[in-house]
């Protein structure tokens, strides 16, 4: 009897996982064949996005919306989730197939360090959108510059997400402590948004495309209240610890703000297994690069998907299967 009632465990167990958009069989499996650029077999593939109200998930469930018009034998799903660690990790562990990341989070995860304690299996499908790093202060709390967060509350993003790497990050650079320095509230963006009106909150970083609908909503609201730091004096200390961090700015149109913002801005990556079906790996990029205009049509930040900069992913190696894809439009090596 407690074998029988094993077995059947096991069974629910690896039906549930299925489920979510995880492994399902060895046809979704890297076999070692010549990538054709078709698939065979059904494969449900989950995508792990990020908070609610940020770039990842209104681009990550129209990427999935298309995925699924194209009519074959991929369809997709898109969840909500804390973003750029969190995604990796259970993109590895297989909850999800797909992952929104940050250049720098995955940099990190193919070379086993910040956030990951040893190298983990993950490619690229390509390069796609920047994200700007968004530091907002309320003007109440006279915070002219990162160092003068001292002892405020501010919100550093969401547990295990890219936010909160680069907010640490640069509170690091400006000679704070993030656990002890500030009264951190790791807090997703809603939350956030919502603390920065009430007036619990003193400052907010956030590493989203443009527009973030959740920072729209902010300054739509509240936007005599509040204003945008320029962090870009702590690009150079930024860059000792990864090359990816530029210098960008935020337009004036975007927010509608009174004139342009400089700021930080990396890159973000498309990433799935080391061991992805490369037939599901290339239409899942083919389909990135021909459903662009529609993705455009929900997203802003899908004009920034290019194939002149698909293969930018280094040191994340591109996909094989998203090799084939990139080869067969043209993309430039």
């Amino acid at each position: 009897m407690r074998r029988i009632l094993s077995l059947a465990l096991a069974g629910t167990l690896a039906a549930a996982t299925a489920a979510c958009g995880g492994r399902q069989d060895s046809a979704n499996t890297d076999t070692g064949g010549a990538v054709t650029c078709e698939v065979s077999a059904d494969a449900r593939i989950g995508i792990a996005t990020g908070n609610a109200t940020g770039v990842y998930f209104t681009l990550g469930n129209a990427y999935a919306e298309q995925i699924n018009a194209v009519g074959g034998r991929v369809q997709a799903t898109a969840a909500e989730t804390g973003a750029s660690v969190q995604n990796i990790q259970q993109l590895v562990a297989g909850t999800y197939d797909v992952a929104f990341s940050l250049a720098d989070t995955a940099a990190d995860a193919v070379n086993g360090t910040g956030s990951f304690t040893e190298k983990q299996k993950v490619a690229a499908l390509s390069r796609i959108h920047n994200n700007y790093t968004q530091v907002i202060v309320r003007k109440a709390a006279g915070i002219s510059d990162v160092a003068g967060m001292k002892g405020k509350r501010v919100s550093t993003g969401s547990p295990k997400s890219g936010t909160e790497v680069i907010a640490n990050r640069l509170l690091t650079a400006a000679g704070l402590e993030p656990d002890t320095d500030v009264q951190a509230q790791k807090l997703d963006l809603t939350k956030t948004v919502d603390g920065m009106k009430d007036g619990s909150i003193d400052a907010l970083f956030w590493s989203g495309g443009l527009p973030t609908p959740g920072i729209t909503d902010l300054l739509t609201t509240s936007g005599d209240q509040v204003e945008f730091l320029d962090i870009t004096p702590l690009l150079p200390e930024m860059r000792k610890i990864n090359e990816v961090y530029q210098e960008g700015v935020i337009p004036a149109a975007t927010y509608r703000t009174a004139a342009d913002v400089k700021t930080i801005v990396v890159p973000n990556v498309l990433l799935v297994r080391e061991d992805l079906d490369p037939d599901v790996a290339c239409v899942l990029t083919k389909t990135l690069f021909d459903r662009k205009a529609q993705l455009e049509q929900t997203s802003a930040a899908a004009k920034e998907i290019e194939l002149e900069t698909a293969r930018e992913t280094a040191p994340v190696t591109v996909h094989r299967g998203a090799t084939k894809a990139l080869d067969d439009l043209g993309a430039p090596r």
